[in-house]
């Protein structure tokens, strides 16, 4: 049977926005139509159901630490990246069934906020029991840490070892950050990466102290190191910025995601974007306000045509899961048009994880999800209001 609903604009994301626009969706979800107004009433188009508000797809997570959801309320803000660092570290060992409790819990939270989809970092195999019953789409990002040299193919061995409990699902064994993954590491990793021929994920740039230790070895990751035990009197400072230096050593042919981007320049970002062509760029807005209380120069990254996602980041570094909630946040700090805000949350997302041909746009035959979200209109232009709920 076929529904019908309508809202004061269906944003399908691959087209303009649609005023009183109409769609038709089976009992599953699938969108069997997408209609204006006109075209709804020539196919003599009845009973349908209307909601004042924006019609959206399913929102896209393109960065989550599902693994952390325990941690949710238990490290202060305003730390700064190295002292969170280290109070995750400290907290994070717990009993497995209140992770696996807090997992669920979270999933949950991220289904009825609207996500549909989530790129979602793993340390372990834990989190593949929640996935595996979850109505969400799930992409893996299996991180690898070592920065000591001679440690490389042993840590690439211990995340390889996790591998077959995702079997049957989306995986990637990529780069925990610039600050935690030796040259040699990245050697280990770009080869696995190409056998894979996934999507790829690394933290960048989060904090001024990841550019000073690669350019001069200076500032708080050598507190970092010393708290960590790693002798790093092998390390030389490039004398580039974190981007500058580790970019190159990852496959420029594999859609690749930079997540935070905190302190990223015009110089980064213009390097970045001329070497590789299949980069996007997550921001996970409230996640750096809550580390370091400061936000990406969010107008370069648009102005320089930087291919944008969001991210909710992990409940140890945020109060909520709720890509909506960043869209939010970066209405409240930035000008970005409404349009602009829902396909970053939608269909960029969709593309990077390489699922387009179901989630992040309003299309007959997909199933995407529907979410509605408030909104008012100020001086001719749509602005998102304080309210959603997923309709599908």
């Amino acid at each position: 049977m076929i529904a019908y609903i309508s809202a004061s604009y269906v944003y399908p994301v691959n087209a303009a926005p649609i005023k009183n626009g109409v769609l038709g969706v089976d009992e599953n979800g699938m969108i069997t139509a997408v209609l204006n107004a006109d075209e709804a009433k020539e196919a003599q188009v009845e009973n349908i159901r209307y909601y004042e508000g924006l019609l959206v797809p399913g929102f896209i997570n393109t960065h989550c630490h599902l693994e952390l959801s325990h941690l949710r309320g238990q490290v202060a803000q305003h730390t700064g990246l190295t002292d969170f660092v280290q109070a995750v570290m400290k907290l994070r060992g717990t009993d497995d069934s209140a992770i696996e409790r807090a997992m669920y819990q979270a999933d949950m939270e991220m289904f009825e906020n609207g996500i549909a989809a989530v790129g979602d970092i793993a340390n372990l195999a834990i989190s593949s029991g929640v996935k595996r019953s979850s109505p969400i789409y799930y992409h893996t990002f299996l991180e690898v840490m070592g920065f000591n040299p001679a440690t490389a193919k042993a840590s690439l061995g211990r995340a390889l070892e996790f591998k077959p409990e995702f079997a049957g699902f989306p995986l990637s064994i990529v780069p925990h950050a610039p600050y935690s993954v030796s040259a040699e590491l990245f050697d280990e990793l770009r080869l696995v990466a190409d056998e894979l021929n996934g999507p790829v994920s690394i933290h960048n740039q989060e904090t001024p102290d990841e550019n000073a230790f690669f350019e001069r070895k200076e500032g708080g990751f050598l507190k970092l190191y010393e708290f960590l035990g790693l002798d790093t009197g092998f390390y030389v400072p490039s004398g580039k910025t974190s981007l500058q230096t580790v970019l190159p050593m990852m496959s420029d042919r594999l859609r690749t995601l930079l997540v935070h981007n905190t302190m990223s320049d015009h110089a980064d970002v213009t390097f970045a974007q001329a070497r590789h062509p299949y980069l996007y760029w997550c921001l996970c807005p409230n996640a750096n306000l809550y580390i370091e209380n400061r936000l990406p120069d969010v107008d370069m990254l648009r102005s320089a045509g930087a291919k944008i996602t969001l991210g909710t980041d992990s409940l140890a570094s945020n109060t909520g899961l709720s890509i909506f909630a960043e869209m939010l946040c970066l209405q409240d700090n930035f000008e970005i048009p409404a349009e602009e805000l829902i396909r970053w949350a939608t269909r960029n997302g969709a593309e990077f994880l390489g699922i387009g041909d179901r989630y992040g746009s309003l299309e007959p035959g997909r199933r995407p999800g529907i979410n509605l979200l408030d909104f008012k209109e100020l001086n001719g232009k749509v602005v998102l209001g304080r309210e959603m709920r997923r309709l599908y």
